[in-house]
């Protein structure tokens, strides 16, 4: 026994690990944003939502954080690849088992019984670092299936606030139809009696019921949007279809600044790029796993038990049984099998390793997109307030003109069609704008996504939460 555990050591000393090391692949970052705009450095970790201070949106937030089913499907993966982590590191001890065994025999008017039992171990010696690879890809895959729930998290509470900006802006340009019609509406009745006074023709009262049912007609088409928003958002705070709670009207609500962040940074902030990081990590400690198969295989075997001819006496006369062996078993012959399992390992590998750098590439496009669009969308927001103060102002002289008999009412109608129109593209420039600024967020990452994970976890019933904190105190 001395001898064999000497052996046992001498080969754990003497253990490799074959397959290639991780080592995280070059990838080309800028050194500055295309887009030059005012930052706030400290912004990028804080919980940005809370900059519109609005308590409804919070509130959608903390809904969605803790009730998402989304989100809890990505925690559930989580505690899967947690329970693959364990699986595998099972492998590092000895596989324990117990067996009893009872025989009965008879020969020649003779009788005898057998009683045994006994424990019975396994354990294979990891010389070549099968299962040392095997713990590095599965603890990879669990670190990538933590960054998944929180690139589930970044997206959701996004989403959130993005829909819950479309749904005030709904509300915004649902209220100027409303208040359009009811405009519309006095002024076709006057102008219904102007006709029975035979102060104006046939022609200009059709073009004032034209007006109002112009405005008319708005009304239940953002009704429609705004039932259709509020489905939406319950579904993501994971609720039946139902009424939404509002806060602030969007005129209201103050943009938030855009947050600072250096271009290299953003490799170590995007849960997606840590993600994608970690099933390269994955794939390239498979590599070492199918090598592994191209060695012999060394296993200890262990026995000890006891053994009697009655019953009875198993446990106080038996004689005891021990036994240690080792066995070896290796590949001879395959035809292929195995270095056809290392070659699928190196396309995963590279399969995976592409995928990043286009993880990458589509992060830093994202952060760009963002940023034009939040700058020019400033922009076109001022030139489409601009333009409505415009057409505000030409229809109030067209009127005034139409009512001193200066021109005909086709100039009304298509100046109060006009600001109609602008009043509304300027609740949308809103929302862009907004919706813009939400996607910088977004797009640069950050530790916010930890500030909204502590949403779920004061209430103790985000199974998201739950497998952040098992997942960061249970991998080694």
């Amino acid at each position: 026994m001395r001898d064999a555990f000497i052996l046992i050591l001498v080969l754990m000393l003497t253990a490799c690990t074959v397959g290639p090391d991780y080592k995280r692949p070059e990838v080309a970052v800028p050194q500055q944003w295309t887009i030059d705009y005012p930052a706030a450095v400290e912004l990028s970790n804080m919980a940005w939502w809370r900059q519109f201070d609005d308590p409804a949106l919070d509130e959608l937030v903390e809904r969605a954080v803790r009730q998402n089913l989304d989100l809890q499907a990505a925690a559930a993966r989580v505690d899967q690849y947690l329970g693959e982590l364990e699986t595998t590191r099972s492998q590092f001890f000895p596989q324990i088992g117990a067996g009893a065994n009872l025989s009965a025999q008879r020969a020649g008017g003779i009788s005898s019984d057998t009683a045994q039992v006994g424990l019975n171990a396994t354990w294979e010696l990891d010389l070549w670092g099968r299962i040392r690879r095997a713990n590095e890809a599965s603890r990879a895959r669990l670190l990538a299936s933590e960054q998944g729930r929180r690139a589930v998290l970044m997206t959701l509470v996004a989403n959130v606030a993005a829909n819950y900006i479309a749904l005030r802006g709904l509300d915004r340009q649902l209220s100027i139809a409303r208040q359009t019609e009811n405009a519309f509406s006095e002024s076709y009745e006057i102008f219904k009696l102007r006709y029975e006074y035979g102060a104006i023709s046939q022609l200009e009262l059709s073009q004032a019921r034209s007006l109002y049912e112009s405005a008319r007609k708005a009304v239940p088409r953002y009704e429609s949007l705004i039932r259709q928003q509020e489905n939406l958002l319950s579904v993501l705070i994971g609720q039946l279809p139902g009424e939404i709670p509002r806060g602030r009207e969007i005129d209201d609500l103050p943009a938030p600044q855009i947050p600072a962040g250096l271009p290299s940074t953003l490799l170590e902030r995007r849960p997606d790029i840590l993600q994608a990081e970690q099933n390269l990590v994955a794939a390239n400690a498979q590599i070492g796993v199918a090598r592994a198969a191209y060695f012999p295989t060394i296993s200890l075997t262990g026995l000890l038990g006891s053994v009697s001819g009655d019953l009875g006496g198993l446990f106080r006369g038996g004689s005891e049984s021990s036994s240690l062996a080792a066995g070896i078993a290796g590949p001879l012959l395959n035809f292929g099998a195995v270095s056809g399992q290392v070659a699928q390992s190196e396309a995963l590998r590279q399969q995976a390793l592409l995928q990043y750098r286009q993880t990458v590439l589509e992060a830093f496009r994202e952060v760009e997109d963002a940023l034009v669009r939040t700058t020019k969308g400033r922009e076109e927001a001022v030139v489409q307030n601009n333009q409505v103060e415009a057409l505000a102002s030409t229809a109030e002289l067209a009127r005034l003109q139409f009512d001193q008999g200066k021109v005909d009412y086709l100039q009304v109608l298509d100046a109060e069609r006009s600001l109609f129109s602008a009043e509304l593209e300027m609740v949308q420039k809103e929302i862009d704008l907004l919706g813009s600024l939400i996607s910088v967020y977004k797009a640069m990452g950050g530790g916010w996504i930890a500030q909204a994970d502590r949403l779920g976890s004061q209430t103790g019933k985000n199974g998201a939460t739950e497998s952040q904190s098992t997942t960061q105190g249970g991998v080694q």
